[in-house]
């Protein structure tokens, strides 16, 4: 496929995606029940549910989101064609559209009436089945054949091809499975075909794509470990990302209990969304090595932001007990804490900084510990030669090269 072709479907795909998730928005705005009842009951909708509340800022949440999703997707497969990377989010993407949209049109039509609906229910059909290329696409490919395109080595390609026949088989034996759809246990599969153990044909054969999954993500690790140059700062935006998307699916679990479904799932949106870029970054290395950089400012200001705010909570607390008698209401206590954590803003900052380098960037912190005690030394040594010495050492030090030649002008002569 030439560049220019393939820019032209990268960029349909992603006019199809933006134009499914604009319908949901919209259908969002015109019917808020759209975005089915607050409490869902399992034994279907009835005339006394009460839609959900903020239907239309979650509706145009989750397109914003998978709209960012595709465009990344289409960005890396323009400009990379043979990288089947941006395909494959495109394709994601394109199926979280299907997803959002299937389930507004369903509940449009059966909010209130228990009824039959026909064509709703074709369209939860879709909804039924569409997360799984998602999954095969962003948890088996793209770890597989991530960054060049390709699995690590030949004999990788077994677990590729695990991965899509898997995946193949888990969808057409869901969408095709006898008895109720998932999530809607009051629906049953409009296009179900009985008598061929489809479910347990799909119960095996997502277990055998789980361990696929597991495979890839070894040969990431495997990759890396392989890796040099430029291929290893790109494997190393993804795993961050990736550890991120994974660390989300504990929390989206805690805020799915604790909070609320939609709490969850914003957590994972934004957590794929992040691996989304990492991967656009990655492939079109903008600001490739930026990554360390990245990752110190995230781990200073966690700490300085976790730092300040308890510093805050504990002056707080306590200067309302030591001045409750004279200052009663006044706010004294609230104004003295946001002064106090201002004034130790700049001290904490630094002492977090050295932290985290000393323990997490040490070549960095001792490098820069030379260079200043090489600053100092300068200032007062008068001997060529030994400056020239202490010159090289630090050198070798810090830049550890192979060779270090020192070369010296030689004076002017005198007219």
């Amino acid at each position: 496929m030439t560049g220019r072709r393939a820019s032209l479907v990268a960029w349909s795909l992603f006019g199809l995606s933006a134009a499914l998730l604009l319908a949901g928005v919209v259908l969002a705005i015109v019917d808020p029940h759209s975005g089915g009842p607050a409490n869902p009951s399992s034994a279907g909708p009835t005339l006394d549910d009460v839609p959900a509340g903020g239907a239309v800022p979650f509706a145009v949440f989750e397109a914003v989101i998978f709209s960012l999703l595709a465009g990344t997707g289409a960005i890396v497969a323009a400009r990379r064609p043979r990288n089947p990377i941006g395909w494959l989010f495109e394709v994601a993407a394109l199926c979280l559209a299907v997803l959002m949209l299937s389930d507004a049109l369903y509940w449009h039509a059966a909010f209130g009436d228990p009824g039959p609906h026909p064509t709703a229910e074709v369209a939860l059909w879709f909804e039924n089945w569409a997360w799984i290329p998602v999954l095969v696409a962003l948890f088996s490919l793209v770890p597989l054949l991530f960054p060049t395109g390709t699995p690590p080595t030949p004999r990788w390609r077994f677990v590729g091809w695990a991965a899509v026949t898997t995946g193949t088989v888990t969808l057409v034996a869901i969408a095709f499975s006898p008895g109720p759809l998932q999530n809607t246990e009051w629906v049953t599969n409009p296009l179900g075909v009985g008598g061929l153990g489809l479910r347990t044909l799909a119960d095996a054969s997502f277990v055998i794509w789980l361990v696929s999954a597991l495979a890839a993500a070894v040969s990431l690790v495997v990759r890396f470990r392989r890796s040099r140059g430029v291929e290893r700062q790109q494997l190393k935006w993804v795993t961050a990302a990736g550890c991120l998307l994974v660390a989300s699916f504990p929390v989206s679990a805690l805020l799915d209990n604790g909070v609320s479904e939609v709490a969850g799932w914003t957590c994972l949106l934004f957590a794929l969304l992040g691996l989304a870029v990492a991967v656009s970054v990655a492939l079109l290395r903008f600001r490739l090595y930026d990554l360390d950089v990245v990752i110190n400012r995230t781990l200073v200001y966690g700490a300085l932001t976790a730092a300040l705010a308890a510093a805050y909570l504990g002056c707080v607390l306590v200067l309302q007990l030591l001045l409750n008698g004279l200052t009663a209401d006044s706010g004294l206590a609230v104004a003295g804490s946001t002064l106090a954590v201002a004034a130790l803003f700049r001290p904490a900052r630094s002492r977090i900084q050295a932290t985290v380098d000393r323990r997490f960037y040490r070549r960095k912190y001792d490098a820069a510990q030379t260079l200043d005690r090489f600053g100092l030394q300068l200032r007062d040594e008068v001997d060529l030669g030994a400056l020239t010495r202490e010159l090289r050492s630090v050198v070798a030090d810090t830049m550890q090269p192979a060779h270090v030649s020192v070369w010296l002008r030689a004076p002017r002569a005198e007219p």
